[in-house]
């Protein structure tokens, strides 16, 4: 089988892409309709797509509201040292707190961007104080509490074929 790059993705592929982001519960029947292929070869591109990691995985949006995680905050984070032992061992560490949705490692005046998701402003600052501020190398951190959330886009633009 032939190696699929993004640049050998046809318009198919990426109606395929692009509905199941929108709906990864379509069925495949639906989905062959969407695209306008029949069943068998519908599914032998998604099939073929998965293996070759475009598609990740499937999930379901959850409101954080209903769970009661519904306080964002924004953390901009610097470390003390910037050797590569004390990088490995902060990811190894931030991985451990669940209350860290992302965190990405950024060039700029700091290291580290992270987003969390916590109950309210009291559980934040306990999360804040024990577990992240308390990690070894952490330097400071500038904290950003979103008061209102405009967009919030998980999707990825699929690329038009080139």
């Amino acid at each position: 089988m032939n190696q699929i790059t993004h640049k050998t993705l046809d318009r198919i592929d990426r109606r395929i892409l692009a509905t199941l982001q929108d709906n990864g519960r379509i069925s495949n029947v639906e989905l062959a309709r969407a695209v306008n292929l029949s069943p068998t070869p519908c599914l032998e591109r998604v099939r073929r797509l998965e293996s070759a990691g475009y598609i990740e995985g499937y999930s379901a949006r959850l409101s954080a509201e209903k769970l009661g995680v519904g306080l964002t905050v924004f953390v901009q984070l610097t470390l003390d040292r910037t050797k590569p032992d004390v990088f490995d061992r902060f990811r190894e560490a931030v991985a451990e707190i669940p209350e860290i949705a992302e965190c990405h490692m950024v060039a700029g005046g700091f290291d580290y961007l992270i987003k969390i998701r916590t109950s309210d402003m009291n559980a934040y600052r306990l999360m804040l104080g024990n577990k992240l501020a308390a990690l070894k190398s952490v330097q400071n951190t500038h904290s950003y509490v979103v008061m209102e959330e405009v967009k919030n886009d998980r999707s990825l633009r699929v690329p038009e074929t080139p």
